[in-house]
């Protein structure tokens, strides 16, 4: 069975958001984060690090 990975994404950040129930505002902040640290030098570093 293939998933594409957004929908995979959208499933587990809904569950996610009911389940634990966090805060709007720190749902933002990893957003915005993650989205700008995707389009800075830093990128390159994590991808090391991850892979």
């Amino acid at each position: 069975m293939d998933v594409p990975l957004w929908l995979a994404l959208l499933v587990v950040g809904y569950l996610g958001v009911k389940l634990i129930r966090p805060p709007w505002w720190l749902i933002a902040v990893i957003l915005l984060g993650g989205f700008l640290l995707a389009d800075s030098v830093l990128a390159s570093v994590v991808d090391g690090f991850i892979k």
